[in-house]
């Protein structure tokens, strides 16, 4: 603690300068203002010049372990051990019990973000990543594991609230990877996510040394330009690959290829049979994203198909409904709020709230749902999740068709079901009991067990603490009349 009177050493992010102000010499035309001059000389930009995002981001020449925040980023190695200049900063100022918190976390792998207390820090949280090790030729995982870290911190700060985070350099330059095309993936992906994700993420902030500092002046602009005229200049400079919506890396060869010759087929002899053997599908609308689902079916019967051609085809289908999902305009599906994401189980997972009476099924398009579902889930399933499944007061126009439910098991990918912990179906029926059993049991497999019923929120607040899920009123309102208002989470609810 410091003295009585002494300047404390810590940085309150509220004091730094944000990212939001023109450099000198780019002031515009008085007499419009930067919004007018946008609209007057669109540059088609992919980094367009927004000015609350930029009053979100701060570039700080200092140590990361200073910094008064909401969460901190420490970068380690898969053992959360590792001797560098940023852990030992931070492991010298938060105390030893950091580093008793990081035995129980049992290591983290690479690409991935854990979270411990903040202990003597002024920052209440730090979030524990592990930067990937740098090899020309395995540069594509690089790229992709780098670009993990930083989205699954971000990540990480929707899902626990944090409201500024304070990121290092995550690339350390004993990991071999160049500063500056590390720099490129962190800016973009920040960038994408307070787009895309950050509303509630308020502050954050780029801890940089000496040697980083004048790489992100330079590359700041092109992610994060000041002014119209900024944004204008950085176009030319933007690389060629600024991954997808997310930022994520685009990997060619796993991207869908059109050939300017139908018919043609460029691939293996082994790949040119599975198209041949694919290439008869249906007119609806599964069929034609998927192919011949029975044809499949039958290959792997009769042994025709391959384990590896198989996961191959799935990838490849599953590949074309996540492309769609990003370029389809679903804010009619949005709007249902029947999906969203809200806290995290008792276990640190991913909670998951599906609605059932906010699914009007007559009257949305089913298909277009299920571009939704693919679209909010496909970066949440990377790692552990769990699903809640609200039945409460739905009717027979709310109930999803057993055919559909299976098609949809059987378009998305591996990690989707891999990585769901468990499926929690809140105030069931008889009815549902029973479908429910029918369809674990005879339509899907490896299901079944992650599947409970859960009478009551009582019983639900046992996985998932009160103030770590999100509750329709309706159902509040539904479970109080029925079971009673026995939990203290009702006590900010009127008389019923």
């Amino acid at each position: 603690m410091d003295p009585l009177g002494a300047r404390s050493q810590f940085i309150d992010v509220q004091t730094l300068p944000s990212w939001d102000q023109p450099q000198q010499g780019d002031e515009p035309d008085s007499s419009k203002t930067n919004q007018q001059l946008h609209k007057d000389r669109d540059t088609g930009s992919p980094f367009p010049y927004r000015e609350h995002i930029n009053k979100k981001v701060v570039l700080f020449n200092g140590n990361v372990a200073l910094l008064n925040c909401t969460a901190i980023v420490n970068t380690s190695n898969e053992a959360l051990i590792d001797k560098n200049p940023i852990s030992d900063s931070i492991h010298s100022l938060a105390g030893p019990e950091l580093k008793e918190e990081l035995l129980k976390l049992k290591g983290c792998r690479t690409g991935e973000a854990k979270m411990t207390k903040g202990f003597n820090l002024a920052a209440r949280f730090i979030v524990h990543t592990v930067g990937p090790k740098y090899k020309a030729r395995y540069r594509t995982a690089a790229e992709s594991s780098l670009y993990s870290c930083y989205r699954n911190v971000m990540q990480l700060a929707k899902e626990q609230a944090l409201v500024s985070v304070g990121f290092c350099g995550i690339n350390l330059p004993k990991r071999g990877y160049l500063m500056e095309d590390a720099t490129h993936i962190a800016l973009r992906t920040v960038r994408r996510f307070l787009e895309n994700h950050g509303e509630t993420i308020e502050t954050v902030v780029f801890a940089v040394t000496d040697l980083e500092e004048p790489v992100y002046k330079k590359l700041l602009p092109l992610y994060f330009p000041r002014s119209v005229e900024e944004e204008h200049r950085s176009l030319p400079l933007i690389p060629a690959d600024i991954g997808n919506s997310e930022g994520e890396p685009v990997v060619p060869e796993r991207q869908i290829r059109i050939s300017e010759k139908p018919g043609f087929h460029e691939d293996s002899e082994e790949e040119d049979d599975l198209q041949k053997d694919l290439s008869f599908v249906g007119s609806h609308a599964f069929a034609r994203m998927e192919g011949d689902v029975d044809k499949q079916r039958k290959l792997i019967l009769q042994g025709q198909m391959s384990e590896a051609a198989q996961h191959k085809q799935h990838q490849r289908n599953y590949n074309r409904w996540l492309c769609r999902a990003r370029a389809e305009d679903l804010s009619d599906i949005a709007a249902l709020k029947a999906l969203y994401q809200t806290g995290v189980d008792i276990c640190g997972r991913t909670v998951m709230v599906l609605v059932g009476r906010n699914i009007p099924v007559a009257q949305i398009d089913i298909e277009m749902a299920l571009l939704y579902f693919i679209h909010v889930m496909d970066h949440i399933v990377v790692k552990e999740y769990v699903l809640v499944y609200f039945h409460t007061l739905t009717g027979e126009h709310n109930h999803l068709d057993s055919d559909f439910l299976k098609k949809l098991y059987d378009i998305v990918d591996d990690k989707y079901k891999k990585n769901l912990q468990a499926f929690y179906f809140v105030h069931p029926t008889f009815r549902s009991k029973v479908s429910t059993w029918f369809f674990t049991t005879f339509n899907v497999s490896g299901l079944k067990d992650k599947v409970h019923h859960v009478e009551n929120l009582q019983q639900l607040f046992t996985c998932i603490l009160p103030e770590q899920i999100d509750i329709p009123p309706f159902v509040l309102e539904y479970d109080a009349r029925v079971n009673g208002p026995y939990h203290p989470y009702y006590s900010s609810l009127p008389d019923l």
